[in-house]
């Protein structure tokens, strides 16, 4: 087998060392990649937005049927559980998109988010 054939199957692989960053890691070309568990943050992440914003879907319709057909009345402790479901799942899809963002909570804007989320929460 020709030298120049080696060399040009193992040009293109990725060895991975770590280096004294958390988040990223160097690969052989010198260029820095994410690491695997930043990935995983990521979609964790969304999976949790996405669960927040079906189950806020499902429950807000749910309630929607339970009102238009005069239900809410007689089923009382299960209309009040889908509310609180519904504010769960409005909370955690707030939450997770919040936590997407990477917004920081110091400064001005951390100071005007946390006066609203104390005057709305009470």
């Amino acid at each position: 087998m020709p030298a120049e054939n080696a060399n040009s199957t193992t040009s293109h692989l990725s060895v991975a060392m770590t280096t004294g960053d958390e988040q990223f890691q160097t690969t052989v070309e010198g260029t820095l990649a994410p690491k695997s568990t930043s990935d995983a943050e990521f979609y964790f992440k969304c999976a949790g937005v996405l669960t927040g914003v079906v189950g806020t879907a499902a429950n807000g319709l749910i309630l929607y049927a339970m009102v238009a057909s005069q239900q809410h009345k007689k089923q009382i402790l299960i209309f009040n559980q889908n509310v609180f479901d519904l504010c769960s799942s409005l909370l955690l899809a707030i939450t997770y998109s919040l936590r997407l963002c990477n917004i920081y909570l110091t400064g001005s804007l951390g100071y005007w988010l946390c006066c609203c989320c104390c005057y709305f929460l009470g």
